[in-house]
């Protein structure tokens, strides 16, 4: 039997030029956080001295000249025993339990919730841009406690040391920094003051700055927020806002959506965007966090489908990153992004309902990247199907005024073939969308699950031709001859020829298919290729799918004068000049097979023409 000696506890060691490496290069993004742990610092310890002292002065004054920063408040302050204690070890926080505060743990557990801080790093953050870190404070919870100096330096050694009480009077703390080389970009007066008012203008207690050259100290806080401001008219508010938007993201906005959620503390505004963007792109937007600026670049605040907004808001429930530089991703963020959808969800609806005007605006601008995302999400499918607009044989219009008008709703995939068609579509009734467009296809598949009562096809020969009119049977028996020599010239293009009549009369003949005659041509075409193994397993793949029509308009003068040609090798030819021009206006891509028949008809008129003339001159010279 073995028996274990008790094991001796031991202190993890950190190296603290290691420990800057890590915060400058893989925990924060830039530098520029220092300001923020020094402001944090600040509003912290005035919140604790409240919690203390609720009638206690507030006073944050930054400043910074010569390479040097320093940031003075009126807050808490800290003994010698809290300097070593907090100041000094990883993790540990002067907001915590057991963290050397003498605050009662009642008041200790409701002030926790003020603090900005959460993670202990505190002033050691600061060593990404300094090389010093000097700390002059006084504690307020033990009146007779000396003032404490703290000084570090950036090679990991502090001393902490007892000041005469005349040192600093007042309960608080002072901290000052002193650049180190290759930073001290960042200890610039002009610099210090434009990240201050980034990260604090949303802080709840006043902080000033001085840039030390003699001048008044300037403000650095502007609350409250601009979207909780009053204003005396509805269009004051709306200029506000725009300016508030220019000013950050650097655009005017379409419209603003305010954004009010009293449960889960959030208070802001969303700016619609006025140029398109991918919905692709994950839109940052801007989070503070109780009025301390979180990030710019919160891509998990708004769900997926919302890119054509950029929010600024600020909030006091949800948590941030261990760096403080996003939102953690937790039940919390989940929930208020529902609830915040919910609420541009809710903007689009109003604006449906009350405003088409404004709906088109936006529409206008962004529905492209709204079809693409209506399409994974159903419930922005049946907000948003009936309003987005597509090109159709009425004229550019919303599915909701096209379906009024049609319930039966054709569509072709191609760009080209709604061209060829829409204006005979329109001059018979017949209703057709142009889905060649990107997404356009997709949507009108998902139609019917919105719109129940609407039937949607994908555009075919045989509903075109139904929709023509017909010829009298008389005039079709007559030219019973010229059809049949159409019929046989046009056969090994897999081409059937129908008689009909149609508007507008300028078009001589349409050239129609369907994707079950497009299948069957290639794969006649592969047949023709093919080998003998494999023309026995296409041929019999051989259906009966409808083939292409050419559609020849008996209203056209030129068909009736082809018709009446006595010659049957010119009408032939002429059948395939027909095909070949209609096959052209519908801009589908040539076959080997049709660009020898277009050849073949070219050079045959040609022909014609020429002997036409030589038979003329013949003539002339008996004369």
């Amino acid at each position: 039997m073995t028996s274990t000696s008790p094991s001796t506890p031991h202190s993890f060691q950190v190296d603290l030029r290691g420990l800057v490496d890590l915060l400058s290069h893989h925990l924060y993004s830039s530098p520029r956080v220092y300001v923020r742990e020094l402001l944090q610092n600040a509003v912290d310890a005035i919140t604790a001295r409240h919690a203390l002292e609720p009638a206690a002065e507030v006073r944050i004054r930054l400043s910074a000249s010569g390479g040097r920063v320093t940031i003075e408040d009126s807050g808490i302050g800290l003994t010698a025993d809290e300097a070593h204690s907090l100041l000094a070890t990883i993790g540990r926080s002067s907001k915590r339990a057991g963290g050397g505060s003498d605050l009662n743990e009642q008041g200790l557990e409701a002030t926790r919730q003020e603090f900005l801080g959460q993670f202990g790093i505190g002033l050691l953050a600061c060593f990404v841009v300094a090389r010093q870190i000097r700390v002059v404070t006084r504690s307020a919870r033990d009146p007779h406690a000396a003032p404490v100096e703290w000084l570090a330096t950036d090679d990991g050694s502090y001393t902490v040391r007892e000041l005469p009480h005349d040192a600093r009077p007042e309960p608080g703390t002072t901290v000052v920094l002193e650049a180190r080389p290759g930073a001290a970009e960042w200890a610039v007066p002009a610099k210090v003051e434009e990240l201050a008012r980034d990260y604090g203008s949303l802080l709840p207690y006043e902080i000033t700055f001085d840039d030390g050259e003699g001048g008044e100290p300037r403000p650095i806080t502007d609350r409250p927020a601009v979207w909780d401001r009053p204003f005396p008219t509805p269009d004051a508010r709306r200029v506000a806002l725009a300016g508030h938007c220019a000013q950050l993201f650097g655009f005017t906005p379409l419209d603003t959506i305010d954004f009010d959620l009293p449960v889960a503390g959030v208070r802001g505004v969303a700016y619609v965007l006025p140029e398109p963007t991918s919905p692709a792109h994950r839109a940052g937007h801007r989070v503070h966090l109780k009025g301390m600026l979180l990030t710019e670049r919160a891509d998990n605040l708004l769900p997926d489908w919302a890119f054509f907004v950029r929010a600024v808001l600020d909030t006091d429930t949800l948590r941030p990153t261990a760096s403080r530089e996003n939102l953690y991703d937790d039940e919390t963020l989940a929930a208020v992004r529902d609830a915040l959808g919910a609420r541009v969800r809710g903007w689009l609806a109003e604006l449906a309902a009350s405003d088409p005007d404004r709906l088109a605006a936006f529409l206008q601008v962004h529905h492209l990247g709204v079809k693409s995302m209506a399409r994974h999400d159903p419930d922005l499918l049946g907000l948003m199907l009936p309003w987005l607009p597509f090109e159709t044989s009425d004229g550019s219009m919303s599915l909701q005024e096209f379906a009024a008008a049609h319930t039966d709703i054709h569509f072709t995939r191609t760009v080209e073939e709604f061209r060829q068609i829409a204006p005979i579509a329109a001059a018979h009734g017949l209703g057709v969308i142009n889905a060649g467009y990107t997404y356009d296809a997709d949507l009108l598949a998902l139609l019917p699950a919105v719109r129940p009562e609407l039937k949607v096809t994908e555009l075919d020969a045989g509903a075109v031709t139904e929709r023509l009119d017909p010829v009298p049977t008389s005039a079709e028996l007559a030219l019973a001859p010229f059809l049949a020599t159409a019929r046989t010239r046009l056969e090994p293009q897999s081409c059937d020829v129908v008689l009909r009549a149609f508007q507008p009369v300028a078009v001589p003949a349409l050239y129609l298919d369907d994707r079950q005659a497009r299948q069957e041509r290639d794969r006649t075409a592969a047949l023709e290729s093919a080998d003998s193994l494999w023309s026995g397993i296409l041929g019999a793949l051989r259906g009966s799918a409808p083939r292409a029509r050419l559609v020849l308009n008996h209203n056209n003068p030129l068909i009736r004068r082809i018709a009446a040609l006595p010659d049957e090798a010119l009408t032939g030819t002429a059948v395939e000049s027909l095909y070949g021009q209609a096959l052209l206006m519908s801009q589908r891509p040539l076959r080997p097979a049709d660009s020898t028949l277009l050849n073949r008809a070219f050079l045959g008129l040609l022909e014609w023409a020429t002997h036409s003339i030589d038979d003329r001159d013949a003539q002339e010279g008996q004369k």
